[in-house]
């Protein structure tokens, strides 16, 4: 401020005193009138003048706007500065203790207790002893997560956890433990249900996984290395991925990739958003060493709250399909069938009077929408058809020709019907009645697990020459351990499909192969 007034005054001096003496000693009023009118012009010259100068000149690098300092060197005359914040600087900080608190009491340590055969094939061994040789067992103890979704004991996790399991524990947060009943699995989603015999417990609401972006903040929390809960943060890293990961032909994976650190142990464990809603349940990571290194991958909530309610609703899930085969769309593709785009999944192959082709759809058609919703891929179809029941009617839209054209699907189960279809009435349709082995059983016949024939009626199973007594060990290549596996497979085959079923008779020193063929 001090400069400025010297300036000021300084300018004053120099710029106007002359033109006040000239005036002085003009005698004429016109020259009168021009000496005012220049000092004036003079005066206006002298602020600007001293205005610009002082913004130019005023000391020091370094300015303050507020309580922020913004660092400049000399000679700066493009804006850029350096990128340094004071030491009082106070940004809002992320805080993820809330998400954090809400989640630890709603997940549990799940253990599962199963048997498993040792592996003999031994030349000799078989030479002296035969086929029918006692092969020895050994208790084996597998660990993972659940996440409570009901306070009244509804724990959702992975089927890979609990697969072929005699028994499962869990262990609360507050270390009580509990003895789980299985309600369900679902190979297809690799889910699972449980349910224990517990009230008012804490448990996590599902939110939504088809809102959530990429970069957003995400919390993993399960059991890692069964060391205790754990939480760990990352962001969404993808979404749809599909890693094929499940042998399961009619698998439906869509996951949501992390890079929120997730190890064993951490299968079934809680996704969570910063509001602590459940918007995935952890299944997989992607690494070369069998720990962490960087990716994990979780199931959606939009999948896995639709396959729960059907388990507790109906004992079994209730899916509906359209009755196509699709593939992604690529350039090859797109170019072959002169498409304007690669998103939306392209039918390959239709399924006579299935749900698509009695609505009108047609193969090389390109589903593009689902109820108005964009179809990115075929993994998008299969989570979004995956969402709804047999008997529900959608919109699909489909691009042939260039142009776009809607149908109303009416949505059918895998047996061609739109009727709720149960574990029991697979049973019936397929006129078979089965128990699983008893220790007795398992002890003559030599073998850890299987499920035994009971009962026979007109049928698939009798008309195959199936008899009573029958020991069904593997159906298409798949182990059989109890009753529940035999009716998830066979709920999964379409109408009038073969079906392998082995197996052997108490007593009997050979393997059968039966073909099933079901009910069109």
């Amino acid at each position: 401020m001090l400069n400025i007034k010297k300036t000021l005054n300084t300018g004053i001096y120099f710029v106007i005193l002359p033109h006040v003496l000239n005036h002085l000693k003009s005698d004429n009023d016109m020259n009168v009138k021009k000496s005012l009118g220049t000092i004036l012009i003079a005066l206006v010259t002298a602020l600007l003048t001293v205005i610009i100068y002082s913004s130019l000149t005023e000391e020091g690098p370094e300015q303050r706007r507020g309580s922020v300092a913004i660092s400049r060197s000399q000679g700066d005359t493009n804006g850029i500065h350096f990128a340094n914040l004071p030491a009082d600087f106070e940004a809002e900080k992320f805080n993820f203790t809330l998400a954090a608190e809400n989640t630890v009491h709603a997940v549990v340590h799940v253990t599962s207790k199963f048997t498993r055969e040792a592996q003999f094939s031994h030349p000799f061994y078989e030479f002296f002893f035969g086929e029918r040789y006692q092969r020895p067992e050994r208790q084996v103890e597998g660990y993972g997560s659940g996440v409570i979704i009901t306070s009244d004991g509804y724990i959702v996790t992975n089927h890979h956890v609990v697969k072929e399991s005699d028994n499962v524990m869990v262990t609360l947060n507050d270390e009580r433990e509990f003895e789980a009943e299985i309600v369900g699995t679902d190979p297809v989603t690799d889910l699972a249900l449980l349910k224990i015999d517990a009230e008012e417990l804490p448990s996590l609401k599902f939110g939504s996984s088809e809102d959530i972006k990429l970069g957003e903040w995400v919390l993993a929390v399960g059991n890692p290395f069964n060391i205790g809960t754990t939480v760990t943060a990352g962001i969404v890293s993808a979404k749809g991925r599909s890693l094929n990961i499940q042998r399961d032909q009619m698998a439906i994976e869509s996951f949501i990739q992390t890079d929120a650190a997730v190890n064993k142990g951490n299968s079934g464990g809680a996704l969570v958003n910063v509001e602590g809603e459940l918007i995935g349940i952890n299944a997989a990571i992607a690494s070369p060493t069998g720990a962490y290194s960087g990716y994990s991958f979780a199931i959606p909530a939009s999948i896995a709250q639709k396959v729960v309610e059907d388990l507790i609703k109906y004992g079994d899930v209730q899916r509906a399909v359209l009755g196509v085969q699709i593939s992604d769309v690529n350039s090859e593709i797109a170019d072959k069938y002169d498409l304007e785009t690669m998103k939306g999944a392209i039918i390959m192959g239709i399924q006579r009077d299935g749900s698509a082709d009695k609505a009108g759809i047609k193969p090389m058609d390109v589903i593009v929408k689902v109820e108005g919703e964009k179809i990115e891929d075929a993994s998008d179809l299969q989570t979004t058809i995956n969402q709804y029941s047999p008997g529900d009617k959608v919109t699909v839209t489909v691009k042939r020709d260039g142009k776009e054209k809607q149908f109303d699907v009416t949505l059918r189960n895998r047996q061609g019907s739109t009727e709720i279809i149960t574990g029991d009435q697979i049973l019936d349709e397929l006129g078979v009645k089965l128990q699983p082995l008893d220790e007795q059983t398992r002890e003559r016949v030599g073998i850890g697990h299987g499920v035994q024939v009971t009962g026979l009626s007109e049928g698939p199973f009798s008309k195959s020459g199936i008899r009573e007594g029958f020991i069904i060990t593997y159906i298409e290549d798949r182990k059989i351990t109890d009753v529940n596996d035999f009716k998830e497979i066979f709920q999964q085959v379409p109408a009038g499909a073969k079906v392998e079923v082995e197996g052997l008779y108490p007593g009997g020193e050979y393997v059968y192969v039966y073909q099933v063929q079901t009910q069109e």
